[in-house]
């Protein structure tokens, strides 16, 4: 996860704090030698004191995210960051000062390193009247280890980057948030109110409590968790249609394609046959660092992907249910459906896939496949139309505009591809399914036409998605 910027703005809006604690070590060595000195003269401690406090976070960054990692590989992954989201919500609520019991959550600093940098004070105190930059140097290089809330909560997003190179860089970007306001803080300090102060630190406090919330909704993605934000924001805004197809191999294991592009899922939900393994064949048209991993948290897969390439990814027979499918990093939002076949796949000749041989699921008895739910022109007789084939495809067109299908019974050359186009519906038929096929198309933006392999002799199902509207396809 790239930190960089959120922790930027972080440090920009902890930096009072900063200057609150740290000032008097900056004063340490800046008040030493300041008498006659030019002012190129006077800036260079402070630079090398900040260049070298930013070092000290990048290495404390490097650690704390090869502990992330380190920590983070497997199942354990999911829980680490689901933690440190915890840890983090809590020291925003504490930096509030409105909550004196979680102080607590920030140790205290260690008696070696309080005995050290005294005598590096009173060292810099008792000197002549320069003061040698290596002062301002260890100070810099010491202050990655101070005990504090701000400091404490941008290690634990280093953690939870789950790379040294993420954790680096998320302290690189506090580090820098920090900078401009504790290089000038000598005169900015005198100009900042005490009320405008505090009002920094609260904000502080939120943007620290928002990441923790970012850092813990990863989390609960990266366990499988039926309950996250995301997910209570997609029930919230209405589930994405799923588009995805799946046609069972010689070997018996379905095979379904799925597109990753601008660090999206498409389709976000694919349906698969329950109980069957299930081949996904990943297409990643990206290079982004959240979409370099595919995991399934529920079925315990892990899997990288390569940039602009295709990778293929392996599931075992999933019971049903629904499954999160997210990346590597938990930032991204998918789900798996395991949906009953309603049917038994019977192997054919048509290149080494099976045709699904199944009755429409969920149909009314008889031979009239009409609406089970809207009333007037949306009932009637079945209508069977008959593809015609051309150029080696057959092809058919089933009108939805009274409410229906028609034709609703769909006759099909067997050994022959066909394409069948819906033409465009609302409501009720917006979206039309062939369950057996793993097929979900959304009807609403104009005609769409599915293409079908060639097929064996039998009957598949096909209906509306609430399951109301059916018709079926027989090929003979």
């Amino acid at each position: 996860m790239n930190l960089f910027w959120p922790m930027v703005g972080i440090g920009l809006a902890t930096s009072v704090h900063c200057v609150a604690m740290c000032g008097p070590l900056v004063l340490t060595y800046a008040v030493r030698g300041a008498d006659g000195a030019s002012g190129v003269g006077r800036l260079v401690p402070h630079v090398v004191y900040q260049s070298a406090r930013l070092t000290s976070y990048v290495l404390v960054g490097l650690l704390m995210g090869s502990i992330g990692g380190l920590l983070g590989l497997g199942r354990f992954r999911g829980w680490v960051t689901v933690a440190a989201g915890i840890i983090m919500v809590l020291l925003g609520l504490q930096m509030t000062g409105k909550f004196p019991a979680l102080t607590r959550l920030v140790p205290r600093m260690p008696r070696p390193l309080m005995n050290a940098l005294g005598r590096l004070r009173r060292t810099s105190r008792s000197g002549g009247t320069e003061t040698s930059l290596a002062t301002p140097a260890v100070f810099g290089l010491m202050t990655g280890l101070m005990p504090c809330g701000p400091l404490l909560s941008a290690q634990i997003a280093a953690a939870g980057a789950g790379s040294a190179a993420g954790g680096a860089l998320a302290m690189l970007g506090f580090g820098l948030g920090t900078m401009p306001l504790m290089l000038g803080f000598g005169a900015a300090s005198g100009l900042l109110s005490a009320q405008f102060k505090r009002r920094m630190m609260a904000f502080a406090a939120v943007l620290v409590a928002v990441l923790g919330l970012v850092m813990l909704d990863r989390g609960l993605n990266l366990i499988g968790s039926p309950v996250s934000f995301s997910r209570i924001a997609s029930a919230v805004t209405g589930p994405s249609s799923s588009s995805s197809t799946y046609a069972v191999a010689a070997d018996g294991v379905a095979e379904v394609s799925l597109v990753i592009e601008n660090v999206q899922f498409k389709p976000q939900t694919i349906e698969v046959p329950a109980g069957r393994p299930v081949r996904l064949v990943v297409d990643r048209r990206e290079d982004n660092a959240c979409s370099a991993q595919l995991a399934v948290p529920q079925a315990g897969v892990l899997v990288d992907l390569a940039a602009f390439s295709t990778t293929t990814v392996d599931l075992p027979a999933l019971p049903e249910g629904t499954y999160t499918l997210t990346c590597g990093m938990g930032m991204m939002s998918g789900e798996i459906r395991a949906v009953p076949t309603g049917g038994a796949a019977s192997r054919g000749g048509n290149g080494g896939r099976t045709s699904v041989t199944a009755d429409a699921a969920g149909s009314p008895a008889g031979s009239s496949y009409s609406c089970a739910c809207c009333g007037g022109g949306a009932s009637g007789p079945s209508v069977t139309g008959t593809a015609t084939i051309d150029a080696g495809v057959q092809r058919i067109t089933i009108d939805t505009s009274s409410g229906r299908y028609v034709p609703d019974i769909v006759v099909l050359k067997r050994g022959v591809p066909a394409e069948i186009t819906f033409t465009q519906s609302t409501g009720c038929l917006s979206v039309v399914e062939i369950p057996d096929l793993g097929i979900a198309r959304d009807l609403t933006e104009g005609p769409v036409t599915i293409t079908l392999p060639a097929l064996e002799p039998g009957e598949i199902g096909f209906n509306c998605g609430m399951r109301m509207v059916f018709g079926k396809i027989v090929v003979q």
